[in-house]
């Protein structure tokens, strides 16, 4: 409505008050414009947030593997997501979740198995690898899914790269953690069965898109630890190229 009234004040003319109703008419549309472009960026690469019995995980989807972010959205949006447990956790490898199955404690032998009854085609971009905190799609085996097509729900998080190397290429990976990595490191932590589950549930009791606002300050906050990781970076850099010059005087 405010942004009404000023259009409508702005193209009478006349006014002595025209100059300062245009002022606040172009105040509304930069605001306007970043309101938009925050909504762009938040429906091109939206970040999801998990809440589980744990603690939150926040991660980002990306843009270059369409077809797995808006499955993940959507599945997010139906609910299949609320109350699933994290039925595999290896320490130092993955942990994953997302089987509806799980919901179901008479089901436990097809712990593993479920989904949502169809399969992603998969999505490999050369410069998504299975990183520490990177969000990956699980899927069956080559024998059965030969062109490696993705579990329409479960996923999994990499806890450490090194030991996930050979999954690049393999499995399809389509978001990163970024923000809840404690969160990571104590479901990680938890005791296992023989079957990699943990021996008391662990759920995820849901999954939204993160609001747009929201968005704004938890990037500011992840564009401040980074700017803060480079400064200390280059200060360590300039002590240690100070050493070596007071090493070669010597």
């Amino acid at each position: 409505m405010a942004l009404t009234a000023l259009l409508a004040s702005a193209c009478k003319g006349g006014s002595s008050d025209n100059a300062g109703l245009r002022d606040s008419l172009f105040r509304s549309d930069s605001i306007l414009k970043c309101q938009l472009e925050m909504e762009r960026e938040s429906e091109e690469e939206p970040v999801m947030e998990l809440f589980t019995s744990m603690g939150r995980i926040r991660i980002k989807l990306f843009s270059d593997t369409p077809r797995h972010r808006d499955n993940f959205v959507k599945v997010a949006r139906q609910g299949t997501f609320d109350g699933v447990l994290f039925h595999r956790v290896v320490d130092g490898f993955v942990i994953q979740t997302g089987d509806p199955n799980t919901k179901d404690t008479t089901l436990v032998d097809k712990w593993g198995q479920g989904g949502t009854g169809y399969t992603v085609p998969a999505e490999f971009a050369e410069n998504h690898r299975h990183r520490r905190g990177a969000v990956a799609m699980a899927r069956q085996g080559d024998l059965a899914n030969p062109k490696k097509a993705s579990n329409g729900s479960q996923f999994y998080i990499v806890l450490d790269e090194n030991a996930c190397r050979h999954l690049d290429g393999e499995y399809t990976v389509f978001g990163e953690t970024v923000e809840g990595f404690d969160v990571l490191e104590r479901i990680a932590k938890v005791q296992t069965d023989s079957y990699d589950r943990p021996l008391w549930d662990i759920k995820l009791n849901r999954v939204r898109v993160m609001p747009a606002e929201d968005r704004k300050v938890l990037i500011d906050k992840i564009e401040a630890r980074e700017a803060e990781e480079a400064t200390r970076k280059a200060r360590a850099d300039s002590v240690a190229n100070a050493a070596k010059e007071a090493q070669k005087g010597e």
